[in-house]
């Protein structure tokens, strides 16, 4: 066996063995060349030449660091030791000419062995280039900038592993459940089969996206690669969308014109949630104790929404195909507006309760103490439930609510409190009514069994 031949057998053996982590390699990636484009951050309009990306450089970091430990898994052993002796070598024993040759000859990526060489070896240098700007504490518009474009074409010349060198990689990019596969083989009109099959690719895609997105963790550096891929999937999501566009203007099914149309309405939405409520200004709040959640609540939200739009999509060819059959962890529309009613209802009852109280300052500071607890399961389980022009509503008045101290309630200023309490038990209502009149709860009663159950959990 000649040396190509050997080196090309390790690199096709570590890419069947670590097919997952090749995955996350080419989505951050992706994800660190889309974050330097201040389109795709979710910062609120400011002089943005004067700003600090401080914040926003030490994600990116940590993105680089956690893009350096699957490239330490993915090369064996053996290959890490022969590179870190050639760097060696190149600057200790190698004459200027020899250097010169070296270079030469990885930087001509004939095997995919040297395109991997040439990633580990350029994100090396830009974890050192980083990590020392990152002490200085103030890093400016130009110099995030400019470490952008430095990444970008780091990743963008590499031949083997730039994942922009084509649109769809069959590599990564394919439709992962059988049934669905099945469906699009079956449709007869070539145009709308590869119409559709695109459109499921993207939906799939987000899917492989969101799978390395890790809402378990309380490490920041895992959050901040988390947040990168949120980041990518904003830009993501507008390629989808200018896609679905396209192609209503093509298809002449007036029937899947008007799904696609409401897919595409409800990304947009969804998309505003995501990232001008949940994610704006993240990087000013990283030091937040929710921050995890707002990673979480916008995983929580994409995720949904994608699924519901594969499902959806599938129904249109196959009516009778059930949603968990797709995806095990799959909750329907109906599921999400029960649970939304009877949280919405517990929550409009426990201000009740302390509106009840109000003439007893301990019993009303108990109550307050509930309502309090009580958003916190809210934020971490219902808010990705609200529409898009409610959730300001909401949180406008947890916040006010968290901000109010424990004197407040219990001395004069309950009054002032309780006005603001009001407001929003109006609000409630107003909103619980127009849930019960979305067409899948019109013939559903709520259930008092569980709202009772969460109740009594809470007071």
């Amino acid at each position: 066996m000649d040396g190509k031949e050997g080196i090309k057998d390790w690199v096709s053996a570590s890419l069947n063995n670590n097919e997952l982590l090749f995955s996350e390699l080419d989505v951050l990636l992706r994800a660190l060349d889309r974050f330097f484009n201040l389109e795709n951050l979710t910062i609120s309009s400011e002089d943005l030449t004067s700003k600090n990306f401080y914040d926003e450089l030490i994600t990116a970091r940590d993105s680089i660091l956690r893009v350096l430990g699957i490239l330490e898994v993915v090369i064996p052993e053996s290959r890490k030791n022969a590179y870190w002796f050639q760097k060696f070598a190149e600057t200790k024993l190698l004459s200027t000419r020899k250097r010169d040759d070296f270079r030469e000859n990885l930087y001509k990526q004939d095997t995919p062995e040297k395109g991997l060489y040439l990633l580990y070896d350029s994100f090396i240098n830009l974890k050192g280039v980083i990590s020392d700007l990152i002490r200085t504490g103030n890093i400016s518009y130009m110099g995030f900038m400019n470490i952008g474009h430095m990444i970008s074409k780091e990743i963008r010349e590499n031949r083997f592993f730039n994942p922009f060198c084509k649109d769809l990689n069959p590599q990564f990019d394919y439709i992962s459940n059988a049934d669905i596969s099945g469906i699009v083989r079956s449709l007869k009109q070539k145009e709308v089969k590869k119409y559709v099959s695109i459109i499921y690719i993207y939906l799939f895609r987000f899917i492989r996206f969101m799978s390395f997105i890790d809402i378990a963790t309380s490490r920041s550096g895992s959050l901040n690669s988390s947040l990168i891929i949120l980041i990518l999937l904003r830009a993501e999501i507008r390629m989808f969308q200018g896609y679905i566009e396209k192609v209503m203007k093509k298809i002449r099914d007036p029937e899947l014109e008007m799904l696609l149309k409401s897919i595409a309405y409800q990304f947009s939405m969804e998309n505003r949630r995501v990232y001008l409520q949940e994610l704006r200004d993240i990087h000013r709040k990283k030091a937040s104790p929710h921050f995890r959640g707002k990673i979480e609540n916008s995983h929580g939200i994409l995720k949904n929404l994608t699924e519901q739009s594969i499902v959806q999509l599938t129904h249109f060819f196959k009516p009778d195909i059930k949603g968990e059959e797709i995806f095990s962890s799959f909750v329907t529309r109906f599921q999400q507006s029960l649970r939304l009613r009877e949280d919405i209802f517990v929550l409009l009852k426990l201000i009740e309760l302390l509106s009840g109280k109000a003439g007893s300052p301990q019993e009303r500071l108990r109550v307050f103490e509930s309502i309090k607890n009580y958003m916190l399961y809210f934020e971490s389980f219902t808010f990705r439930l609200l529409r898009y022009d409610d959730y300001e509503e909401f949180v406008h008045f947890f916040s006010g609510m968290n901000a109010v101290k424990q004197d407040t309630i219990t001395g004069a200023g309950f009054q002032k409190v309780m006005e603001r309490v009001i407001h929003f038990k109006i609000y409630l209502e107003t909103t619980l009514r127009h849930i019960a009149n979305r067409a899948e709860l019109r013939e559903t009663e709520l259930n008092a069994e569980r709202v009772e159950d969460l109740l009594r959990q809470y007071i």
